[in-house]
C-alpha cells in the first residue's frame, strides 16, 4: 500500500509542515539561527533565492491529454485552468513552466513569493480534501508521498483528476519529475526546455566543485521541539546532493541502511563526519550551532568541533526541482569557503 510505503517520509514531512506553520511558512532562514558558528554556516553564506524563474516564453497548453500516475492510474486531463499543486516542489516546477496563475492553492511546504498568498489545503502535512474540493480544481498534482488515502480517493471520487509523481529522491529525479507535471498540464516542450535549463545549471555547479579529499557529510533531521533527532543513511534524499557537492555521504559510508536512524554517540562517532548538514528551520530548532553541538555525540565529532555546518532553507533542500543548482551552489560554498578550501 502507498501508504505503508511511505510512511516514514510522510512523518518527516508531517513534522517539517507543523515547523514551517509555526515559524510563519518563510521561506528564508535568519542568519541569526547560525550564530556562533564556524566558516561553513549559513551566516556566511548567500541563501537560495525565495523566488522560482519562470521560463522566458510563457506556454499555452494543449489539452487534453492522457498521462499515466505513479500510483499506475491513467489519468485524463481535460482542463489545466485550475491546479492544485500538494507539495512545494510541485508547486515550484508549475511555477517555473509559466503557469503559476492557473495555481489557485499550495501544501504549506511551498513557501517560495509566489505562491505566498495562495491558500493552504493541508493540515499539518495530511491533505484536506474538503478544502481541495471547494477551490473546484480541474487537476491536483501530488506526490506518491501525498496522504492520506482517504482524503485523495474522496477527491478522485468527485471526478477531480489526481496526478501522483514520484518523490523526489535525488539529482536524477529532477527532470523526470519536471516532465511529468509537464506532460500532464498540455506542455511536453516546456518541460523539456526547463529540465534541459535545470540539468545545464546544476552542471555548471558540480563543474566548479574543488577537487582533493572528499569531505565526510552527514544529514542531520532535527526538529527541538518535537524531540526529533535523526542521522541519514541510505535513501534519506540527501545523498545525491551531498556526492554532487564532492562529498561523502557519512551516515550511507558508516553502514546506516535505514533512511533514518536515531541520533546516538556511537551512530556519529561511526559516521566521523567533517561538516554536517541541516534544514535552517531545524537548526533553529535546537539553538542555533551552539545547541546542536550539545546534542549527545556531536561534538565529538570532527565537524562538532569545528562548527563546521551548512544549513539550507527546509522548503528547497530536498526539493530536487528548479531551484536545486541554487541548492547544490550553497552547499559547495558553505563546505569548503569562498577559498574553496577544505
Amino acid at each position: 500500500m502507498r501508504r505503508l510505503r511511505n510512511r516514514l517520509a510522510g512523518a518527516l514531512l508531517s513534522v517539517l509542515a507543523l515547523t514551517l506553520t509555526a515559524t510563519g511558512c518563510g521561506g528564508s532562514s535568519d542568519a541569526s539561527s547560525g550564530a556562533g558558528a564556524g566558516p561553513g554556516d549559513a551566516a556566511t553564506a548567500e541563501p537560495v533565492a525565495n523566488r522560482v524563474e519562470p521560463l522566458a516564453k510563457r506556454p499555452e497548453p494543449e489539452l487534453p491529454v492522457t498521462v499515466r500516475s505513479a500510483d499506475g492510474a491513467q489519468v485524463e486531463v481535460e482542463r489545466a485552468e485550475r491546479i492544485v499543486p500538494l507539495s512545494g516542489s510541485l508547486s515550484e516546477i508549475v511555477f517555473t513552466l509559466g503557469l503559476g496563475d492557473r495555481v489557485v492553492a499550495r501544501d504549506v511546504t511551498a513557501t517560495f513569493e509566489q505562491a505566498a498568498k495562495l491558500p493552504v489545503v493541508t493540515r499539518g502535512h495530511d491533505v484536506s480534501a474538503e478544502s481541495v474540493l471547494s477551490l473546484k480544481p480541474d487537476l491536483v498534482i501530488a506526490e506518491t508521498t501525498t496522504g492520506p488515502e482517504e482524503a485523495v480517493d474522496q477527491i478522485r471520487a468527485a471526478g477531480v483528476p489526481v496526478l501522483f509523481v514520484e518523490a523526489a529522491g535525488g539529482l536524477d529525479d529532477v527532470g523526470p519529475r519536471i516532465q511529468a507535471v509537464a506532460d500532464a498540464l498540455g506542455v511536453p516542450a516546456a518541460g523539456k526546455e526547463l529540465t534541459r535549463r535545470s540539468e545545464q545549471r546544476i552542471e555548471a555547479v558540480r563543474e566548479d566543485v574543488p577537487h582533493g579529499e572528499r569531505p565526510r557529510v552527514a544529514f542531520l533531521y532535527l526538529r527541538g521541539s518535537a524531540s526529533v533527532y535523526l542521522i541519514g543513511g541510505k535513501g534519506s534524499g540527501a545523498g545525491s546532493l551531498i556526492e554532487a557537492a564532492g562529498a561523502v555521504d557519512a551516515g550511507a559510508a558508516s553502514g546506516l541502511e535505514k533512511d533514518f536512524t536515531a541520533i546516538t554517540s556511537e551512530a556519529l562517532v561511526k559516521a566521523a563526519p567533517d561538516a554536517i548538514l541541516v534544514m535552517s528551520k531545524g537548526l533553529e530548532s535546537v539553538g542555533g550551532v551552539d545547541g546542536l553541538v550539545k546534542i549527545p555525540g556531536v561534538a565529538q565529532t570532527p565537524a562538532g568541533l569545528d562548527r563546521r555546518i551548512v544549513s539550507i532553507e527546509d522548503g528547497v533542500l530536498l526539493n530536487y526541482g528548479p531551484r536545486t543548482d541554487q541548492v547544490l551552489e550553497s552547499v559547495v560554498a558553505q563546505l569548503y569557503g569562498e577559498d574553496g578550501a577544505r
